[in-house]
């Protein structure tokens, strides 16, 4: 068989990981296995894939970023980038398997479809797939902002601040919830349930009356600016595919100007944006990176196309595209006021 693999979106710490399970087991059994270069932009455009040997995956595991590359590619611009993607792989693969967010995964249920061999791997650093409990790339991110508050709560300490921490988070707060509860944070803002700028008011004058002399606030990128008391506006940038650019809107720094402005705080802002993609990925991104790639060569060669490897509990089971796709899985309440039940 002609095995082909790309990532697509936002590059993870795992991917590698993920890539060398996959590429290991098909070389094992014999199979060409081919590497795509930039995601969806190495199908639509010019197929110029790159033979991956033995050689090539070896101590990868480790290593942060995509070997193959990684593009925000629109296939709806120029049109009918869609069918070109089919085309391609029809006359050239005798199966797919993609690595990527949602976006990626309705590109994947589109193709499969349509009777093309392909396969999905969940990966998005926001940790939003339906139908999963793991994400390629999201504990390494969790790591990094918590790593990130300890580090800031010992300067905040000191000089008697405000620390707004901004992370990456677009629908969902997922990265901001973890992160800030391992961390430590005293107030973590995420967009499943609105905070009013008056509620953080309170809470840190409260802290700071009660002698605690610094806050640690997190929020994620994706926050509505209106319920801080700000204005939301168009001018943020929706390139390709998953391309929002939300840490463009400044949340952060929003909402350390308006708790300055307010007065009786000093107050700095820490904006993490691509500090939580970078680097070598956790042991546990590397395993679970791991066994996923190696269950999707597992479908490959059952023929179970449509599917993907998600984790439940402890398990990696196969699921239909169509379970991670057509909606978001949001933070739950109860770990949400977990979260909040600490401050």
């Amino acid at each position: 068989m002609r095995i082909g693999v790309l990532t697509a979106g936002g590059d993870a710490p795992g991917l590698n990981a993920a890539i060398r399970g996959l590429g290991h087991m098909a070389l094992r059994d014999g199979h060409e296995f081919l590497g795509v270069p930039n995601g969806w932009a190495g199908l639509a455009e010019d197929f110029n894939p790159r033979p991956l040997t033995d050689k090539d995956l070896d101590y990868i595991v480790g290593e942060g970023g995509t070997l193959l590359g990684t593009a925000r590619y629109n296939l709806n611009d120029p049109p009918n980038g869609r069918e070109r993607v089919l085309e391609t792989i029809t006359n050239n693969l005798d199966a797919l398997v993609a690595i990527g967010g949602d976006g990626t995964q309705s590109i994947t249920h589109w193709l499969a479809e349509r009777g093309a061999p392909v396969v999905g791997i969940p990966k998005t650093l926001d940790n939003d797939l339906l139908g999963t409990d793991y994400c390629i790339g999201f504990d390494t991110a969790v790591s990094i902002v918590a790593e990130s508050i300890d580090r800031l709560i010992t300067t905040a300490a000191s000089h008697h601040r405000v620390m707004v921490v901004e992370t990456m988070g677009r629908a969902t707060g997922w990265v901001a919830a973890m992160g800030g509860l391992a961390g430590g944070a005293d107030l973590i803002i995420i967009p499943e349930f609105p905070t009013s700028f008056e509620t953080v008011v309170e809470h840190i004058t409260r802290r700071k009356e009660s002698g605690y002399g610094f806050s640690i606030v997190v929020v994620a990128e994706g926050v509505n600016l209106e319920t801080l008391g700000g204005t939301e506006y168009n001018g943020v940038n929706t390139s390709g595919i998953g391309g929002v650019r939300l840490a463009s809107r400044g949340v952060g720094n929003f909402l350390a100007n308006r708790i300055e402005e307010h007065g009786g705080f000093e107050v700095r802002t820490t904006v993490l944006g691509h500090l939580q993609r970078g680097g070598h990925p956790t042991a546990y991104d590397r395993i679970w990176a791991t066994r996923v790639g190696v269950a999707a060569y597992d479908a490959v060669i059952n023929g179970q196309f449509g599917m993907i490897p998600v984790v439940r509990g402890n398990e990696v089971v196969l699921a239909p595209l169509t379970d991670v796709t057509g909606g978001q899985r949001q933070v739950p309440r109860d770990l949400y006021e977990l979260c909040a039940g600490f401050f």
